[in-house]
């Protein structure tokens, strides 16, 4: 019989828009239930990293939610499924990459893993479910860099890793950063592949996508001085998304879409659309 677990939780949410704050603090309050949590606010954040090294804090939690403002989970099993799995993971997300190739965590296209569901810019209404793949379900393993939506981490973890917000003083890389310090110092990382969630905000602002602004070259260059010596980091090739990409107009319908087989047979999908392209 599987029993709750009695982890406290403590929710850092950087935000500087009061009705996104609210509705997302409701919306772990729901998700988190009875179990032990706390919520902190982070309102005049100099840059993400900042932000979260602020709240971590504060935090008093061993388990350490940093979450965008904009991130909607349908899972009612979130709790229990995070509480369980921390006991044995490290650091977990939702979508990320089992090789650093650039700095941009789908840039390296045959190594991602997870989803990701947007609103769609291009159909209004609709939501855009984009599946990258899984290795193994629920949860896969061996995870270099995540994407920073949401991050969860074991509160000492979070205190070793730290964000470095010298480098990254802005909105960019500080997941990337942060997980691949993860990485490097053998934490065990990985990506849970059957909670449902959307996140609302995507990476194009103004309708261009901000992986092709000076903010971004920036912050990338940065990134990849700092690893250098670690890690060849090659520049992000701008090309068309290497997942599969499905489109549903309301929530239920995603919910039952994020099931094992449906994430199995779309990364057989992938799989032989690489095959084709190898000579």
């Amino acid at each position: 019989m599987t029993t709750m677990n009695t982890s406290f939780f403590s929710v850092i949410i950087c935000s500087i828009h009061p009705w996104n704050f609210v509705q997302t603090s409701l919306h772990f309050e729901r998700l988190l239930g009875s179990v032990p949590h706390e919520i902190i606010g982070i309102h005049d954040a100099r840059s993400l990293a900042e932000g979260y090294n602020r709240g971590l804090k504060r935090a008093r939690g061993d388990i350490v939610i940093f979450s965008h403002d904009d991130v909607t989970f349908l899972d009612r099993q979130f709790a229990q499924k995070i509480g369980e799995r921390m006991q044995s993971w490290d650091v977990l997300g939702f979508a990320g990459a089992s090789r650093l190739i650039c700095p941009v965590w789908f840039g390296a296209r045959k190594h991602l893993h997870g989803a990701v569901c947007h609103w769609s810019r291009r159909r209004a209404g609709y939501l855009s479910l984009m599946i990258y793949g899984t290795q193994d379900w629920p949860v896969t393993g061996g995870i270099e860099v995540l994407d920073g939506l949401c991050m969860i981490a074991r509160h000492e973890v979070a205190t070793a890793v730290g964000f470095d917000d010298d480098t990254f003083d802005g909105w960019h890389l500080y997941d990337c950063d942060f997980s691949f310090a993860a990485h490097l110092a053998g934490y065990r990382i990985g990506v849970c592949c059957d909670i449902a969630y959307i996140h609302a905000s995507t990476s194009v602002q103004d309708g261009r996508s901000v992986f092709i602004s000076d903010s971004y070259k920036k912050y990338a260059e940065r990134f990849s001085i700092k690893y250098e010596h670690r890690r060849k980091i090659l520049p992000f090739d701008q090309q068309s998304s290497p997942g599969t990409q499905c489109f549903v107009d309301d929530h239920e319908t995603l919910a039952r879409l994020w099931t094992e087989d449906i994430f199995r047979r779309a990364t057989l999908s992938i799989d032989r659309r690489y095959a084709r392209k190898t000579p």
